[in-house]
């Protein structure tokens, strides 16, 4: 709609004249036409659905669905509800993981709805990893970061992307099961990936990822579709949410337009086109941890595995420097945290989101929004920030981490590291792990028992298992001593535990290494 506007030119300064200024003042007018646009407020489509059943009962069968969550934090627990009533089956699933047994998408694929699922990590789903052992279910296991990359590029349009991550594994060279038989023989497995040099380092070619549907959790949304997450609930949702044609949220509550401050807004309408009001949440939490008390350690000590680990953590705490920032892995590498020095500022990132992290809450400080990598309730320190997943590799990608710890299956002499799966056994996924080893300038320190439970050696001249990366190791900490490893010398043996010789190292591991000339007794934090 157009409306006349009166411009007053007086030595060369402009004014805006009334109809009745421009009868009376002797200035040059000039009258000009400006257009009232009409992208207002009001909308004559609404992206609010009342029911939850409505919003999804056109996905159809064998749709691709990007599901937003981590474990089980931020996952669209309504929506995903919705589809155990709704009669569509044969689902791709793109998702980090597939929730729990009971929970999640766990309910998802006991129904049988889920036909192939593209994730970084089974976890503790026996469920998961029985189908999939079993035939009954496709997965294609993607490192996180990878996955949280190629569903970033899918949303911005990037078909394919070049990155170091999985270089030298079956996630490169192909191979990895992605169905098996029913009689336990690999039916489907990976196509190799292509490989390139750039600058001197070797980099694989990774697919974007696009979607049917995205399903997925925020905190609050406005009727235009802008959404806010809450702390580490956000994960990959952001990213699920670009990369589908079709963005469904479900979010605690919806306010008007205009009661959301711009700047704070973490995911823009344009990606939204449904939205729903969650009728109930029940923010299960897969791992609340909570502070021990000092009783509580007291008694760990004389737990003989548990001074092991304590040994072992005490040890990889003295490679923390001060203004660090560190990932720790899952089990015995986050344990290292809290035996930081006193004097020592480490800032500690988690895959999930977070950089900052602060120590275990108390029982009155429990937060479902707010877990670490490891699924396990904490709590952040001043100055923490809070992002996506996408962002977070982003981070370790690209080299910002100076550390980080991990646990092992094997690790070879010249620094190769297996970690993830044993085929046709035991596939727990790679998780963030084949980001974090990849990551230029990233240190690499291993955590874990010199032997495996039945006496067999970890430490190998070649790693058995299907690797995480190669030649990534940059130092071993067990409970007998600490190896440094050279990428082409190999490993040698700097500190040695209390109590042992050269020679019970050498009983106990199974390759070759050289003895430091100034081998020292095994450090400990105070």
């Amino acid at each position: 709609m157009f409306s006349s506007v009166y411009l007053g030119i007086n030595r060369g300064i402009v004014n805006v004249l009334s109809q009745h200024a421009v009868h009376n003042t002797p200035t040059e007018i000039c009258k000009i036409l400006s257009c009232t646009y009409s992208t207002a407020v009001k909308r004559n489509s609404s992206k609010i659905y009342d029911n939850v059943e409505e919003a999804v009962k056109d996905i159809p069968s064998g749709a691709k669905l990007l599901v937003g969550g981590f474990g089980l934090c931020g996952i669209p627990e309504n929506l995903i509800a919705a589809l155990l009533k709704h009669e569509a089956t044969d689902f791709t699933v793109v998702s980090n993981n597939a929730g729990v047994d009971k929970f999640g998408l766990g309910l998802l694929l006991k129904q049988k709805k889920i036909k192939r699922i593209i994730a970084s990590y089974v976890g503790e789903n026996e469920e998961f990893e029985r189908q999939y052992l079993a035939g009954e279910l496709e997965v294609e296991l993607t490192p996180q970061g990878t996955l949280a990359e190629r569903v970033r590029a899918g949303g911005a349009g990037i078909p394919a992307f070049f990155t170091p991550t999985a270089f030298g594994t079956l996630v490169h060279e192909g191979g990895a099961p992605i169905k098996y038989s029913a009689d336990g023989k690999v039916e489907i497995q990976s196509q190799p990936r292509p490989a390139q040099m750039f600058n001197g380092n070797q980099y694989i070619m990774e697919e974007a990822i696009t979607g049917d549907f995205a399903l997925i959790k925020a905190w609050k949304a406005d009727k235009a579709g802008n959404l806010i997450f809450r702390k580490s609930a956000r994960n990959f949702n952001p990213p699920m949410c670009r990369a589908a044609k079709i963005g469904i949220a479900e979010v605690e509550e919806i306010v008007d337009i205009g009661c959301l401050d711009p700047n704070e807004i973490h995911v823009p309408g344009i990606y939204v086109h449904r939205i729903i009001k969650g009728e109930k949440y029940e923010k299960r939490i897969e791992r609340v941890t909570v502070r021990k008390d000092t009783t509580g350690v007291a008694a760990a000590k004389t737990n003989p595995a548990a001074q092991m680990r304590e040994r072992i953590v005490r040890r990889a705490a003295l490679e923390f420097k001060n203004g660090m920032y560190a990932n720790l892995g899952i089990g015995m590498p986050m344990l290292a945290s809290n035996y930081i020095p006193e004097n020592v500022e480490v800032f500690l990132q988690s895959e999930n989101g977070i950089l900052g992290l602060g120590p275990f809450p108390t029982a009155d400080e429990i937060d479902a929004d707010l877990i670490n990598a490891g699924k396990e309730t904490v709590t952040v320190l001043p100055g923490s920030s809070y992002f996506s997943s996408d962002d977070s590799f982003a981070m370790i990608r690209g080299g910002h981490v100076d550390l980080t710890i991990l646990g092992a299956m094997e690790v070879s002499q010249y620094g190769d590291l297996a970690n993830w799966m044993i085929p046709g056994k035991l596939v727990k996924g790679m998780g963030g792990a084949m980001d974090l080893v990849a990551a230029p300038g990233t240190k690499v320190v291993i955590t874990m028992e010199h032997n495996a439970k039945d006496g067999s050696h970890k430490i190998l001249a070649n790693c058995n298992l299907p690797l995480t990366g190669k030649q990534c190791v940059d130092m071993i900490i067990t409970e007998k001593g600490v190896f440094e490893v050279d990428k082409e010398k190999g490993l040698t043996l700097i500190e040695i535990a209390e109590g042992l010789g050269v020679e019970d190292i050498i009983a106990s591991t199974g390759c070759e290494f050289a003895v430091s000339d100034n081998l020292k007794p095994m450090g400990q934090t105070c």
